[in-house]
């Protein structure tokens, strides 16, 4: 075996030494480039062109996880449904007067009123406020304390 040179590159051909990378947008461009022999790469672009921050491949697995049950969220429980759903009722308001109130969707509140929904803090804050019952903690459903008195 003689002495080879592994790094060095011969080019065969008129057209060898004028290539450089480009990028193709069409797919008669790809194909007109795989004709010509040049070497053709491809990249998916996730999110390309729109106006999100480079977080959003970790909710999309985040996504996938729970569509698989590996990480379910945690569901609200139905007894903080049910005193969302009386204390509405005790203020003869609709749920769709309550999502106002709260400035959110009438079928989030169903949502909260059947157990379907995903905790959200400042969301049951705000309930708390609006109907005056408490949402969290102990004594769920019994009545808001207010400022303390002296």
């Amino acid at each position: 075996m003689g002495d080879q040179d592994w790094d060095s590159v011969t080019y065969i051909g008129q057209k060898a030494t004028a290539r450089s990378a480009s990028a193709a947008r069409s797919n008669a461009q790809i194909n007109a480039a795989r004709r010509t022999g040049a070497v053709v790469s491809t990249d998916k672009k996730y999110g390309a062109g729109s106006n999100r921050t480079s977080g959003t491949e970790g909710q999309r697995l985040a996504k996938i996880d729970r569509e698989n049950e590996v990480a379910p969220p945690p569901k609200i429980d139905l007894g903080v449904g049910k005193a969302i759903s009386k204390a509405r009722l005790e203020k003869s308001l609709t749920q769709k007067d309550l999502a106002v109130k709260v400035n959110e969707k009438a079928n989030i509140i169903n949502d909260y009123e059947m157990g379907r929904a995903v905790p959200n803090q400042q969301l049951l804050g705000k309930l708390e406020r609006v109907l005056g019952v408490k949402l969290r903690g102990k004594d769920i459903g019994s009545p808001l304390g207010g400022p303390k008195k002296k």
